[in-house]
């Protein structure tokens, strides 16, 4: 079945072009280059693995209840429409949350995967177009990974978000190298691992919890990737071209931040926008939501070099400024030790079986004549 016939409702066009800008950029020195960074990509192509083995696809998923994630989490709990829902639309409601929010992750990794490709074209250094192309791959295998929970364990996908599309587009128009970096890697990967990991972190439905622990697991090296070699970099720049980058920052953060709302899906049950934004601005589940979601970009903006004071106005705005002093390379280590014993649990699990299978076939050839 086409990915069009599952959409809730139809996309513009098949195909969304940006039109690409700036130059390719070849370097000569190939035995030169930033030890962490070479490391990071040794890293990278250590920790390459398949979606199709790694997970557990034979899992179930109720598609009325695909995350498990608390009923609070929706922006109508505790609204009169909630309260008018039977449990079948209310199940109903959850398959859409799901659909929207994976919708989104998947829209955001694909995003990811055409701004790494455009990072190894365009970063002049070869340590770091190493690096970038170990990402893309990373980044080919989630939008895979959640094309597949969405077309097989859901059935249903939404469109991409307006403002996560115009990020995008900002991101991928840019001529500076330096932009793809910015836009992919600090803001739409940093609020992405923090969405990933509140949900990860609350489902108790396996499925899910092994897509986001495994992609967290790349993720964390992405960020770091851009920490490393962003931070270098703005070092050399002027304060008008620090501020531009702020200006962008600024922005990108507001509009991350409006995306949340998730007002397409109330439309579809009825709700006016203007209404379903109320219920979204309301909801004390989705308040904080939204302000741990920049529990990853806040740090690493900061980490970077960019802290001017409008940036700084900024963030005291939205309520996240606090977030700069969150420990970004505690918050990394915690996802990958996350995988790393969600793996051991799960070999263990099943060695045990097949150890337990052995001993009884022993068993049953021991009580042959």
């Amino acid at each position: 079945m086409s990915t069009h016939d599952l959409y809730v409702h139809a996309t513009d066009a098949p195909l969304w072009q940006v039109p690409a800008s700036g130059s390719a950029r070849f370097s000569w020195e190939y035995d030169d280059g930033r030890d962490r960074l070479l490391a990071l990509y040794q890293k990278g192509k250590d920790k390459q693995w398949d979606g199709q083995r790694r997970i557990d696809w034979e899992l179930e998923v109720d598609p009325y209840d695909p995350l498990g994630t608390p009923d609070e989490a929706m922006t109508l709990y505790g609204t009169r429409y909630w309260d008018k829902m039977n449990e079948a639309e209310r199940g109903e409601l959850r398959r859409h949350y799901a659909s929207w929010q994976f919708s989104q992750f998947l829209h955001g990794e694909q995003g990811a995967m055409v701004c790494a490709a455009r990072i190894v074209e365009s970063v002049p250094d070869m340590d770091a177009k190493f690096y970038s192309a170990t990402q893309t791959m990373d980044e080919a295998r989630h939008a895979e990974i959640y094309g597949r929970f969405l077309h097989e364990k859901v059935g249903m996908l939404y469109p991409v978000n307006d403002n996560l599309q115009s990020l995008l587009g900002d991101t991928l128009r840019d001529s500076r190298w330096d932009m793809p970096y910015l836009g992919m890697q600090v803001l739409i990967e940093g609020l992405a691992l923090a969405a990933f990991g509140m949900i990860r972190d609350t489902t108790d439905k396996p499925l899910p919890q092994q897509i986001l622990a495994y992609v967290m697991q790349d993720e964390a090296r992405h960020v770091a990737f851009g920490r490393m070699a962003l931070r270098d970099y703005y070092k050399q720049l002027t304060d008008a071209e620090l501020r531009e980058r702020e200006e962008f920052v600024i922005e990108g953060c507001y509009l991350m931040r409006d995306r949340l709302k998730g007002a397409e899906v109330l439309e579809n049950f009825g709700i006016p926008r203007a209404e379903a934004d109320v219920f979204s601005e309301q909801s004390e589940y989705l308040q904080l939501f939204r302000k741990l979601l920049f529990s990853r970009i806040v740090p690493c903006v900061r980490d970077i070099g960019l802290w001017g004071e409008r940036l700084q106005r900024a963030y005291l705005d939205m309520g996240v400024f606090e977030m700069g002093n969150q420990n970004l390379d505690l918050l990394m280590a915690q996802d990958e030790q996350i995988a790393e014993k969600l793996d051991a649990e799960r070999f263990a699990a099943e060695e045990a079986e097949r150890t337990a299978e052995v001993a009884e076939a022993i068993e049953e050839g021991r009580a042959l004549p």
